[in-house]
């Protein structure tokens, strides 16, 4: 039965264009997924970030996401605080039985105008690129290959699939304002518009579906509470063809390493909740240009009977570090919102 009405979901998808993007739950983690405003905002000149994702692997077959990104950055002139982040970034989708994928290759570039010459900024990004789309039909069952009351994947079936796979191009814009106020604390506001070229996503040509539009708002607080201890508070709101959900929690580090500021030794604990969702506890240590995240999501939505409240895996992993080249944002004085 779960075979028959996955095959289903396929075709509605594409009759109606139901579509859900990709979203960690450690989402500060992967700033290109949430706002391409938020790239460059850490020390250094070049950032690696990575996040590998499982769930609902106790109600159907486990859904994997995959994501890889990369950005760097660089002043616009040795008299201007102005500057500059470059960036690219992956993801790979599967879900369910029929194995729907989505790749996604987004080249990245974002502009950070510096407001009054020291700390505040406002960032415009722009990021777009081609996704793939793709499903596998022979592993999915229909109600019409049951014969008799008994199923076999050899009875033949009256659905027809005459494309399985999609290509179209995807494109967001974002905008950010970071600024530092009190003792060494740090914030920023954002907000983006993606799929704005409403791109086809149907598998049939017989339908014009269209993406919806989403429209994503950002926040982020860092804050010290000790010599050695920071609070981090991170929250999204994003609305999409009628639906909304809103993501959000806090971060305690305590650092080991009082002396070094851009690589430091560190251990995180933290606690998460997804609207109607999960709640996500989490675990975060940093060694010195290495950052390693670990959550798992609790479900508590109206499916936890059924899952047990088991939700999902997430691992993220993450370096940043300096380059020896003349332009590097270490030889200049004002420095970006670091998170």
């Amino acid at each position: 039965m779960k075979r028959i009405l996955i095959g289903v979901f396929m075709i509605c998808c594409g009759a109606h264009a139901i579509a859900q993007d990709i979203n960690f739950s450690q989402f500060y983690e992967l700033p290109l997924l949430r706002n391409p405003a938020l790239s460059g905002f850490y020390r250094g000149d070049i950032r690696v970030t990575s996040g590998f994702r499982r769930q609902w692997g106790s109600v159907t077959v486990p859904f994997q996401t995959m994501a890889l990104g990369v950005e760097t950055k660089f002043n616009v002139s040795d008299r201007s605080g102005d500057y500059v982040s470059i960036g690219l970034q992956t993801t790979n989708d599967i879900a369910g039985d029929s194995r729907l994928g989505k790749t996604q290759v987004m080249p990245a570039v974002t502009y950070h105008k510096t407001l009054n010459g020291e700390d505040s900024y406002l960032s415009l990004g722009f990021i777009g690129g081609l996704v793939q789309q793709r499903f596998d039909p022979s592993r999915l069952s229909f109600d019409d290959q049951f014969v008799n009351g008994s199923y076999s994947a050899t009875n033949p079936t009256s659905q027809t699939f005459n494309n399985t796979n999609l290509s179209y191009f995807d494109m967001s814009v974002g905008a950010a304002y970071s600024t530092s106020f009190g003792y060494e604390s740090k914030m920023y506001i954002g907000a983006a518009y993606f799929h704005f070229n409403k791109p086809k996503v149907a598998f049939s040509r017989e339908h014009d579906i269209s993406l919806n539009p989403k429209i994503v708002f950002n926040v982020g607080v860092n804050t010290p509470v000790s010599e050695i201890d920071q609070l981090f508070f991170y929250g999204d709101f994003f609305y999409q063809g009628g639906s909304y959900q809103g993501q959000g929690g806090a971060l305690l580090s305590h650092s080991f390493v009082e002396e070094e500021e851009d690589y430091k030794l560190a251990m995180g604990v933290g606690l998460f909740y997804r609207w109607n969702d999960a709640l996500v506890p989490l675990v975060k240590f940093d060694y010195y240009n290495l950052s390693l995240g670990v959550s798992y999501d609790v479900n508590v939505s109206k499916l936890k009977t059924a899952s047990q409240m088991k939700g999902g895996f997430e691992l993220t992993l993450s370096y940043r570090n300096y380059l020896n080249i003349r332009s590097s944002s270490s030889r200049q004085q004002r420095c970006p919102v670091e998170f």
